[in-house]
């Protein structure tokens, strides 16, 4: 299958969620997300993105002088930004990396190098999210707790097969194969698991993970939710692992979908979970504007060259 159709495949698993939803739903969830929304959490969302954002940049500027292509920290503040406006205005969540990927890539003359680091801090930081959600599962009580042991064995093995296939590939050799191990290999030693690395990406990669956790509690109380953070956690976990997955439009689909489960297995409803999702998508969405201003800036360059020259006077 070629990657268009594997991208149209996506969106449209993405559009069936949503369907589905407002089918057994109806719109009522969905409106209501919208409707409840107030400058409070909208207030609280921004200045939580504001942290979870200088974390999340400063993990990529990590990785990216690791692999020999870093990059001030305000640039990659400013960068991220634009990349999460991307990310949900545009469908699949993840155009907007790809273009601060290649935007940094030009900006050092090593597109390759600059693709290959945003991969890897954002991998890095999906594996740490993932060890998180995992420990939260495993320790607090849960309707997915007793389910736990046997997903943690699973990956678990599947990390050790992974280690050791990755050990026998072959390294030597011009071949295409062969350079990529060996590019992967250097990747790692240089810009992830490096001693002067993975400190710093594992610190902010759990500041981050705890800002969209608290995001998704305020989410939860602005939807009318009367649980405990306790209750939610499990769930605002669930829901977050849930938004990794691309097969979203915008950030819209698995998120709606797995919070309507979580929240109705849980006994919470699943209308509750859709709006809760709605609410958390708002605010997303809302704490990401500075992103819009960074393209606008952006845009304003391209045209005027006097602006351009200024900026890069000051930069």
């Amino acid at each position: 299958m070629s990657r268009t159709w594997c991208t149209v495949v996506r969106l449209l698993v993405g559009c069936a969620i949503v369907a589905f939803l407002v089918r057994r739903l109806g719109t009522g969830p969905f409106v209501d997300g919208v409707r409840l929304v107030d400058r409070g959490s909208l207030a609280a969302a921004a200045a939580i993105a504001a942290v979870s954002t200088l974390c999340c940049a400063w993990r990529w500027r990590l990785v990216a002088r690791g692999l020999g292509v870093g990059l001030p920290l305000g640039v990659a503040v400013a960068s991220y930004y634009r990349s999460q406006f991307l990310n949900t205005t545009l469908p699949g969540g993840v155009l907007g990396d790809v273009h601060r990927a290649v935007q940094h890539g030009r900006d050092v003359g090593d597109v390759g190098r600059a693709l290959r680091a945003v991969v890897w801090e954002r991998s890095a930081g999906q594996v740490v999210q993932l060890v998180l959600a995992l420990v939260v599962l495993l320790l607090v009580p849960s309707f997915v707790q007793p389910a736990m042991p046997m997903v943690a064995a699973v990956l678990a093995t599947a990390a050790v097969a992974a280690v050791l296939v990755a050990r026998v590939l072959p390294r030597a050799g011009q071949s295409r194969w062969a350079r990529t191990v060996r590019a992967a290999g250097t990747d790692l030693r240089h810009g992830v698991v490096a001693q002067q690395v993975w400190p710093g990406i594992v610190l902010a990669s759990t500041i981050a993970v705890a800002g969209h956790l608290a995001t998704f509690l305020i989410a939860a109380r602005t939807a009318g939710s009367g649980a405990s953070p306790i209750r939610l956690l499990p769930l605002a976990l669930l829901g977050l692992v849930a938004m990794s997955v691309p097969t979203n439009i915008a950030g819209w689909g698995p998120r709606e979908g797995v919070a309507a489960w979580a929240f109705g297995v849980a006994g919470l409803g699943a209308a509750l979970g859709v709006t809760t999702a709605v609410v958390y998508g708002v605010m997303v969405f809302v704490a990401s504007l500075p992103g819009a201003g960074v393209l606008l800036v952006d845009w304003l360059r391209r045209r005027d060259p006097a602006v351009a020259a200024q900026g890069a006077a000051h930069g």
